[in-house]
């Protein structure tokens, strides 16, 4: 899966975290550290499973939980609109 955002939404990496503007609405979205790393790595190609695999080896969660929340960050980028399939 290659995740794409839309071309009016622009990325800023900051020290903790990742913020997202959508330039059409002005609203900041702003995503935490792990939120960051599924994101890059989704955009860098990685599947959702691949994702959720190196959540579960990262953090302790197990990899149920790290697919969950990898998928629920993805329904919360389409529920804003921010991304394009």
């Amino acid at each position: 899966m290659s995740l794409r955002m839309r071309a009016d939404v622009a990325l800023c990496e900051t020290e903790d975290a990742l913020v997202l503007l959508d330039e059409r609405t002005g609203r900041y979205f702003q995503v935490n550290r792990t939120g960051a790393m599924i994101l890059k790595e989704l955009m860098a190609g990685s599947s959702v499973e691949r994702v959720a695999a190196n959540l579960a080896r990262t953090y302790p969660v197990t990899l149920e939980e790290a697919s969950h929340d990898v998928k629920r960050l993805l329904d919360q980028l389409a529920e804003e609109a921010l991304v394009v399939s």
